[in-house]
């Protein structure tokens, strides 16, 4: 499986395949208004709405796999509470200016 384009990269790509979908009236005005206002055609404000949508749903069912020790490792960074800096331990224990 190929990796996904960027979303860039659909804007420069030769625009070869045609994609039609029926809408409320409705939809379309809204459609419409959003892209004039991003200074777009419609179909390109559509094309980069629905590409970006696309994107952010495949990166969110993206899975990874680990063995027992990785997994159990895994678990104990997500559990473990955060290093504090010492600097910024510091600055949390002062007081406010307004409260000197």
């Amino acid at each position: 499986m190929s990796p996904p384009l960027r979303s860039t990269t659909h804007k420069t790509a030769t625009k070869d395949e045609v994609i039609q979908i029926r809408a409320p009236r409705q939809a379309k005005a809204l459609f419409g208004q959003a892209a004039a206002l991003r200074g777009q055609k419609l179909s390109e404000f559509m094309l980069d709405c629905a590409y970006r949508q696309a994107e952010a749903t495949l990166l969110d069912q993206r899975a990874f796999f680990l063995d027992e020790a990785e997994h159990a490792r895994f678990l104990a960074l997500l559990d473990a509470p955060p290093a504090i800096p010492a600097d910024a331990a510091r600055r949390l224990q002062r007081k406010a200016p307004w409260e000197a």
